[in-house]
């Protein structure tokens, strides 16, 4: 009796492990894709900090935005930078929009397919908007 049941425990493992792995591999899975986007709203943040300290439409605040999510591979397109109102001066701007659209989530698990990320924006009100303040001292985060 013994011998017709030798392979049955390597047969339920096989069943339940297969299960197992797949949960495993689906809980991974979503803790990465909250954890980009995690990573996309802190982006935003951290474009709408350094917009609203630097020079209008410097390039630092496009390329912090695209180092804080390299895996995203963002273009110039994907991110807008808006201050208001519109067509404002240093002077005259109230506010820094900072966006962040048309990303594709694509997922480390190969069998995945990918997804567009949700359209993330932040704002917040002006500050100095020049890179270099009125006594020549340089903003280190412009740079």
């Amino acid at each position: 009796m013994k011998t017709r049941q030798q392979g049955s425990v390597a047969v339920e493992f096989a069943l339940v492990g297969t299960v197992l792995i797949s949960l495993l591999l689906g809980i991974t899975s979503f803790g990465h894709w909250m954890y980009t986007l995690e990573m996309v709203t802190d982006a935003t943040r951290a474009g709408a900090r350094i917009a609203v300290v630097c020079d209008l439409s410097d390039t630092a605040i496009r390329t912090a935005i695209q180092n804080r999510v390299p895996q995203l591979s963002l273009t110039n397109a994907q991110i807008t930078l808006q201050y208001v109102p519109s067509g404002c001066t240093k002077n005259t701007c109230q506010s820094v929009s900072i966006g962040l659209s048309g990303a594709t989530y694509s997922p480390w698990f190969p069998a995945a397919a990918a997804f567009p990320i949700p359209p993330f924006t932040t704002s917040l009100p002006r500050e100095s908007l020049e890179s270099v303040n009125a006594a020549g001292e340089t903003n280190p985060t412009c740079n």
